[in-house]
């Protein structure tokens, strides 16, 4: 019996170690990509200020706001998940109370989130490569020439929110389970 509370001891430790993990990664990546949202407002700035004071206008400048707000979106949801602040339904939801919000979360991160996910992965995919196959850029003339990179965001997004859900989902386990296990021993 002592080998099987190490065990399971052991086992709920990989599984909190492992999302502590992800949740640094995907903290350390929306916190570098939280000051894209900085240089955009520079940036939309300056084209105000270039397009009525000066009558100017620059398609590269005008994209790349347009590329660091693609890249704020699809790279900080996963960031976004993990604080939990992604949309949420809360009619139901608010009103349960911490275990049943854990099995929700649980139930939801198996049914929903990991396989939506993974389907806009598997989805863009060939879409991204495609793009890469023929180093995509802009349609407009003078546009910058890396569309390509900017839909490999896709595939970041997509895999950055699939491990949150895993730690997401190592988390209910450990909040869930643990307890339970440390009530019987």
């Amino acid at each position: 019996m002592d080998s099987y509370k190490y065990y399971m001891a052991l086992f709920f430790s990989f599984l909190r170690q492992s999302a502590t993990g992800i949740d640094a990664l995907n903290e350390y990546v929306g916190r570098g990509i939280s000051w894209l949202t900085l240089a955009m407002v520079l940036l939309t700035f300056a084209i105000v200020i270039c397009r009525y004071l000066f009558d100017a206008s620059w398609v590269p400048v005008q994209e790349a706001v347009i590329y660091m707000h693609s890249i704020v979106f699809m790279l900080g949801a996963a960031y976004t998940l993990k604080h939990d602040g992604h949309v949420r339904v809360d009619i139901v939801y608010q009103k349960c109370n911490p275990k049943i919000k854990a099995w929700i979360d649980l139930v939801g991160t198996l049914l929903l989130l990991l396989p939506v996910a993974g389907f806009i992965f598997w989805s863009s995919w060939e879409y991204v490569l495609d793009a890469w196959e023929i180093t995509e850029g802009s349609r407009n003339s003078g546009g910058l020439p890396f569309i390509y990179l900017l839909k490999s965001c896709l595939l970041l997004m997509s895999g950055l929110l699939v491990l949150q859900a895993v730690a997401l989902f190592m988390q209910k386990i450990v909040y869930l389970f643990a307890q339970a296990e440390a009530a019987h021993g």
